[in-house]
């Protein structure tokens, strides 16, 4: 996929409220795509935070686009699992989201999605396996 396509596939594949997250393309090669979080106050709790459901969201969604784009387009597919360790919190500033394939098989991806901070620190790490349904 171009990043025309990627972009056109964050803009109708997913849910509105996905959508309104406000992720944009950054960079995508064969086996890796990165994201952008944008700063958002409504992405935030009380505490002034982003949310760890906004990262989950936004790791979910990032390795979504890496398979589809590692795919050549977009097919049905739906995560088994996601697990994510929150390492730091997120207070100001956009969010990359990089994920990664770390092995394709016939009908399972698994995958690694790492997200940092505008400083660059680590902010959260997930790992995910995908099943590819058609």
């Amino acid at each position: 996929m171009d990043d025309s396509a990627i972009r056109t596939l964050l803009e109708t594949t997913f849910a509105p409220w996905i959508r309104d997250l406000g992720l944009s393309l950054e960079s995508a090669s064969d086996e890796r795509v990165t994201l952008r979080l944008p700063h958002a106050d409504k992405l935030r709790h009380a505490g002034g935070v982003i949310c760890g459901q906004v990262f989950m969201a936004a790791a979910d969604t990032a390795m979504i686009v890496a398979i589809s784009h590692a795919l050549g387009g977009f097919q049905p597919m739906t995560t088994v699992s996601l697990t994510t360790s929150f390492l730091r919190p997120v207070k100001a500033g956009d969010v990359l989201v990089t994920a990664v394939i770390l092995r394709r098989g016939r009908n399972l991806v698994f995958g690694e999605i790492e997200l940092h901070d505008e400083t660059g620190a680590l902010a959260a790490h997930a790992t995910t396996t995908v099943m590819l349904l058609a």
